[in-house]
């Protein structure tokens, strides 16, 4: 089979206004950014976004391995086989961060014959989203050590900044650093950090925020210090909220493209799910939710990070529960969580054991991490359809095996996806189940049951994930996560949603325990109060919200020939 680039660079991509019309979108709906990417404008959201009438289903997985498990591949895939079988629909997924593309993924556009279009430009810059949200955090932070150095009118304590910097690159020299050295007139010498894009308040605010007033209200309310008084300071406190506005204006507007089978496909927004919220965009669901009858939407990661975001903390500020989930699984992953392989989470299995049969292993995994996932989904109500991502090394017992195992855990419907292989058509077992489950959950009318209900201190919100999700007996707070949360029951911010920051190979803070752990402790390293974006994120175990390159980074393979072209990228 042709990489994905190869298959990209074949394809005959439609005109962007023909992929608009299929919408009910014209040319003045549009902001060009070419002739296969464009903006929704500002006029047109607002006007057309109003009557949110289509069926939202949302795709997670269960806790992956290093390879990832093709869930957005699958989130593609269905959008064109919903298609396919003649359905109004389309997708709506998170735009690449340069980190993982140079680090360990190389893109984040689907693969083989589930992909969005123009590939290319969608992995590298894009519409330039990513690098806006950068700036305007980073000009918060230049505004926030101007204050410092200036006299400091505000009173700030100068030991209690919260603000960091980001950057869109994964580099891990950047988690401690020291700025201002060299004298007074080079600012305050104080300790700082950088962040991925991914993780800024910033990133996480523009996905969440419903128009450009709760934008611009949003961006005030973000708590960059605390005071000598032990009040806290905000971007609006000194003054950088409007010209961080500025710089988001056309960051915040979805960016339209298309699959490679010519269907709509809205890229918006890219919070990593293991280290923020990891959902796309509250205003790209509005409107392909107003355009479309059947939406499909990707959450980061294993289900019990982005999914169970996606329902406290997306769904709290769009108002819209999904109608269906579908659960993404693999027969590799199931063996890694059955202890098949010889290595851990997070390190890549040798060819070999990933391509021989182990029905055991599989059998294990799916009693283990796949049923947890299930069991967990299924108490909030909404139908959990489980597709299995075929690869071409696994065998029929082994796919058997989850057939028979997963509906046993309470699944609707349980089906093979060959969406990679062959698009849309690889996708219709997977399109009727959906629009089956769609259907029946529309029928039931079954009240959406929150694993957390809202207005829950943040203290209990943090124990009830831990031990109701994760599967963990009890949290231990650091003594800073302590104190931070003194200051959040302070200021008034005990009931806000938590996002909880953990690593994505496993249900515990330990990526090297696998399959469903229970009994473990939850250590809480930090609190961060995200006030702006309306959640505290607590920070578990070592995990770092500035990841490190790889032995060998993805970008050691990558050149540019005499022509322009790409090499040694995206598959």
């Amino acid at each position: 089979m042709d990489s994905d680039i190869d298959i990209a660079r074949a394809a005959n991509p439609m005109h962007i206004e023909n992929i608009a019309n299929q919408l009910g979108l014209s040319r003045s709906d549009l902001i060009m950014h070419g002739p296969n990417v464009a903006k929704v404008s500002w006029n047109s959201l607002k006007n057309k976004s109003k009557n949110t009438n289509g069926s939202l289903i949302l795709v997670t997985s269960v806790n992956p391995t290093p390879f990832g498990e093709g869930k957005t591949v699958t989130t593609i895939g269905l959008n064109q086989g919903l298609n396919h079988q003649g359905h109004n629909a389309c997708c709506v997924i998170r735009e690449p961060s340069l980190g993982p593309v140079f680090g360990i993924k190389g893109g984040a556009a689907g693969g083989g014959f589930s992909q969005v279009l123009p590939m290319e430009q969608i992995n590298l810059h894009f519409t330039g989203d990513l690098h806006a949200i950068t700036s305007a955090h980073n000009l918060c932070s230049a505004i926030l050590d101007n204050c410092l150095h200036r006299e400091n009118h505000l009173n700030i304590n100068t030991n209690r900044i919260f603000w960091p910097r980001v950057v869109d690159m994964n580099d891990r020299s950047l988690r401690e650093i020291t700025i201002g050295l060299g004298g007074a007139s080079n600012g305050l010498d104080r300790t700082d950090r950088f962040d991925i894009t991914a993780a800024s308040e910033v990133m996480a605010i523009l996905s969440l925020a419903s128009d450009y007033s709760d934008l611009r209200a949003r961006l005030g309310q973000i708590i960059v210090a605390e005071n000598n008084q032990g009040h806290p300071v905000t971007a609006e406190d000194i003054e950088a909220a409007g010209a961080m506005a500025l710089l988001l204006r056309e960051a915040f507007l979805p960016n339209l493209v298309q699959t490679l089978e010519g269907n709509p496909a809205f890229v918006h927004c890219g919070p990593f799910a293991n280290i923020a919220h990891g959902n796309s965009s509250v205003i790209a669901d509005k409107i392909a939710l107003s355009c479309s009858d059947y939406v499909v939407t990707e959450a980061g990661f294993g289900a019990e990070m982005g999914a169970q975001k996606a329902l406290h903390i997306k769904s709290a500020a769009s108002g819209v529960v999904p109608s269906c989930i579908v659960l993404n699984v693999t027969i590799r992953s199931m063996k890694l969580h059955g202890g098949g392989f010889s290595t851990g989470g997070g390190v890549r299995p040798s060819k070999e054991e990933i391509e021989t049969e182990n029905i055991e292993a599989v059998r294990m995994g799916v009693s283990s991490n796949l049923r947890r996932h299930v069991l967990n989904l299924t108490t909030t109500e909404i139908p959990v359809v489980v597709s299995i991502n075929k690869f071409s090394s696994d065998t029929s017992a082994e796919i058997n095996v989850i057939k028979e195992e997963a509906k046993k855990f309470g699944a609707m419907d349980v089906v093979v996806f060959e969406g990679h292989n062959k698009g849309g058509k690889g996708a219709i077992q997977l399109a009727d189940a959906v629009v089956a489950a769609c259907k029946k959950h529309t029928q039931n009318q079954n009240p959406f049951c929150p694993i957390v209900e809202p207005g829950t201190e943040v203290e209990q919100t943090i124990l009830k994930i831990a031990t109701n999700i994760y599967g963990a007996q009890s949290v231990d707070f650091s003594s800073d996560a302590l104190r931070m949360l003194k200051t959040i029951k302070k200021w008034g911010k005990n009931k806000l949603p938590v996002c909880m920051a953990k690593n994505q190979y496993s249900f515990s803070h330990d990526k090297k325990i696998l399959g469903a752990p229970s009994g473990f402790n939850m250590p809480i390293r930090e609190l961060r109060i995200n006030a702006g974006a309306g959640f505290i994120v607590a920070v578990c175990g070592s995990m770092m919200t500035m990841p490190g390159l790889p032995r060998r980074p993805a970008a050691s393979d990558m050149d540019m020939d005499e022509n322009g072209h790409l090499t040694g990228v995206f598959g």
